[in-house]
């Protein structure tokens, strides 16, 4: 990625990290704290750290390595998405000849919004749990009830043909799509249009409608993010 930034010391490991964030808080109507690309080199690693108030995904784009999940190593590969949940350990370590890139969602845990909203009460952090890592390629769409409580509801696979095209947008949640590979173009009801390339995302508000055109194969991996109104109340 061109215009990635090379930060060093990420999470206290030594070395360099390639990052690129897409979306923050700002821009952003889901409580949601960045949705960003990552990319570490051989023998790389992105430290270990413990998530105290908020829930990660972790989506292997390419290369392999392995996931760091409450101090034991788990293999990854293209298509491994790992769930972290508030209380519990992760890192990525590089084992590969080859970059291994992953793209990163970071969401507010409920008890985080409340705080931030003026809850006066601060919630507990969880024990450590079990490891949730799936493979998004093999099963096309992944649901993160029972290990996340915030916004993020779900990770899926569209593929399209060159030439075919879907209609992608939800009442109830804005959407990240990020490209895996292949061309394409977005058209928003508007009229509005960006190209679509390998790894380029883009955000769509939710209770709009976009138009996706594949100029070659393409492949989308699409995460749900709730937006406020449609999320349950903090416990």
């Amino acid at each position: 990625m061109a215009d990635a930034a090379t930060v060093y010391g990420v999470h206290g490991a030594a070395g360099r990290t390639r990052w690129k964030c897409f979306a923050g808080r700002r821009q952003l109507a889901s409580p949601t704290e960045a949705v960003e690309w990552a990319s570490i080199p051989p023998g790389g690693l992105s430290g270990e750290h413990r998530h105290t108030r908020t829930e990660e995904i972790y989506l292997v784009l390419r290369g392999h390595g392995e996931f760091l999940f409450n101090g034991r190593p788990h293999p990854v590969a293209p298509g491994s998405l790992a769930l972290t949940a508030v209380g519990n350990v992760h890192g990525l370590r590089n084992s590969s000849d080859t970059d291994l890139d992953w793209w990163v969602i970071e969401t507010l845990a409920p008890g985080t919004g409340a705080v931030l909203s003026g809850d006066q009460h601060t919630p507990e952090v969880p024990a450590m749990g079990e490891i949730a890592i799936h493979d998004l390629f093999e099963e096309r769409t992944v649901s993160t009830a029972g290990v996340f409580d915030g916004p993020l509801r779900s990770v899926d696979v569209t593929d399209l043909d060159a030439g075919g095209q879907c209609v992608l947008g939800r009442q109830d949640a804005e959407l990240a799509v990020f490209v895996h590979s292949g061309q394409g173009r977005a058209t928003a009801a508007d009229g509005t249009s960006a190209e679509l390339a390998a790894d380029t995302c883009v955000t769509l508000g939710a209770g709009t409608a976009t138009t996706i055109e594949a100029h070659s194969a393409l492949r989308l991996l699409i995460v749900t993010l709730a937006v406020p109104q449609h999320m349950p109340e903090a416990q």
